[in-house]
């Protein structure tokens, strides 16, 4: 087991006070069984406005997220917020699409790296896709002997507004979205980084997001002109989180998409 200040940070990914079980207070346990072990409990302490976030635990506003580290993707419903999303929205700059020529997934380092530098979670000695897992569901359960691989979780999917009751045995029904996908960013400029800055935005919290399956395949490398979250509701925090991860890497979006993420906010 890695150290308790390890499993703590991770635990506080969940938002809220502490109340840490007696296995981890106590050390690993020394059961042989396989049996999973649930996580421990996180109870509800947030500072956003009631505008800001979303109700029973299914996610914060991602404007009062903006490293990408608070759960989910809660919907922006305020005359105010959505003023605020409008104008961040408006800061994205716009170029045309690049061609794909080159592109592979692997140009963005090995999926689900530990081990990429300058973003949240890293080198905390688990992988990202374990890390957006435990970040985002409830009633988290742990493979037997870690604090890290995932087995089982409750999930609100932002995309579609379901709950799904996932399973790794079902690994394929929560999949991990990069909203702004990797080849968008390669054909907007990424094609031209160092293999650093794009092993960053393949693991950066701000542009991962554990949704439905289905979803994420009909979504593949779309920009938002393309396809938006079945969920309208979603649409303009969505929107928000495109051009919050586009602002961060300084890379353009499409004409369309920005006048879609704009419409997506009222604009």
């Amino acid at each position: 087991m890695r150290k308790l200040e390890t499993h703590i940070s991770r635990t506080a990914l969940r938002g809220g006070a502490l109340v840490l079980s007696a296995a981890v207070l106590t050390g690993c346990g020394g059961g042989s069984g396989t049996d999973s072990k649930p996580s421990a409990s996180a109870s509800a302490s947030s500072t956003a406005s009631a505008s800001a976030s979303a109700g029973n635990g299914q996610g914060v506003s991602p404007l009062v997220n903006p490293d990408g580290t608070k759960p989910g993707l809660a919907p922006l419903t305020s005359e105010a917020d959505r003023k605020a999303g409008r104008e961040l929205i408006e800061k994205v700059r716009t170029a045309g699409r690049g061609p794909k020529t080159g592109y592979d997934r692997d140009e963005f380092g090995h999926a689900w790296l530990d081990t990429a530098d300058g973003v949240p979670l890293a080198r905390n000695g688990c992988d990202t896709r374990n890390d957006l897992l435990a970040r985002d569901g409830r009633q988290l359960r742990f493979r037997s002997g870690s604090d890290c691989v995932v087995v089982s979780m409750n999930l609100h999917d932002p995309y579609t507004g379901k709950d799904i009751a996932w399973r790794k045995e079902q690994a394929t029904e929560v999949q991990i979205d990069h909203v702004m996908p990797l080849s968008y960013d390669w054909q907007m400029g990424a094609a031209h980084w160092n293999e650093a800055k794009r092993k960053q935005i393949a693991n950066d919290p701000l542009n991962l997001l554990p949704v439905d399956g289905p979803a994420n395949n009909a979504k593949r490398d779309s920009g938002p002109a393309s396809w938006l979250p079945p969920d309208k509701k979603i649409r303009c925090s969505y929107a928000v989180r495109f051009a919050q991860v586009a602002l961060k890497y300084e890379l353009p979006v499409t004409a369309p998409d920005k006048t879609t993420m704009l419409e997506q906010c009222g604009g």
